[in-house]
């Protein structure tokens, strides 16, 4: 059974997708890590960002292992780095290339072959797994978003400026909606979740309401064509 959870960015998808594979059993497939991992493998390279040839080079040269709450890049732990700001603000024109993402769509679908599993991203439920059992976009105000994830990083000790955050959010939201490669949208079979006011506990109580309802329904057809 494969799980999508899409969403606008700061949305709280990551954390509450890790623990809902965590209490169905399943696998947690965390896509934007992929996106992060290949921007700060090009920051790295100093390659021009701008410069789609370039960043595909560098992304076809990434080896990038998922594990329970740890991600690394050519074997080595990136799980950190990747949450800083810089790279946030430097992925928009590695996840717009569209070679980049159906690399990353292409892997996603080989990882998720033959297993269960939760996977979070943009365009899961459009995109990488249209045949999904289970769609979900999880949402919030852009005001509750950019909170959260100000305390996420303060939380986890780097520097963080709220109003630069929601700044930054926004201009994302905008980008991720209007790019031509796998846009932010709610799949037409999605059920959308609003977040506002909630705990994570009380998010994810509600997100295995959803999946245990769709799981005793009847069987759906495979997941990827």
């Amino acid at each position: 059974m494969i799980v999508t959870i899409d969403g606008p960015a700061g949305a709280g998808k990551s954390s509450v997708a890790l623990k809902l594979a965590e209490n169905l059993g399943f696998f947690f497939l965390d896509t934007g890590a992929m996106y992060r991992c290949i921007t700060l493998a090009c920051m790295r390279a100093q390659v021009d960002l701008q410069d789609p040839a370039a960043t595909l080079e560098i992304a076809n040269c990434c080896q990038i292992d998922l594990a329970r709450g740890s991600v690394a890049l050519n074997r080595l732990d990136v799980t950190r780095e990747i949450r800083n700001p810089a790279v946030a603000k430097s992925i928009k024109t590695i996840a717009e290339n569209p070679e980049i993402r159906e690399l990353m769509v292409q892997q996603q679908r080989r990882i998720c072959m033959g297993q269960d599993c939760v996977t979070e991203g943009r365009d899961q439920g459009t995109v990488a797994f249209p045949n999904a059992e289970c769609k979900i976009f999880l949402t919030a105000t852009a005001e509750e978003r950019a909170r959260r994830r100000y305390q996420q990083l303060l939380d986890a000790g780097i520097d963080a400026d709220f109003d630069e955050i929601l700044i930054q959010q926004n201009q994302r939201d905008e980008n991720d909606s209007n790019r031509l490669a796998g846009p932010l949208v709610a799949a037409p079979d999605a059920i959308v979740v609003a977040t506002d006011g909630m705990s994570e506990q009380q998010v994810l109580d509600k997100l295995l309401e959803i999946v245990r309802s769709r799981r005793s329904g009847p069987s759906s057809q495979p997941v990827t064509k």
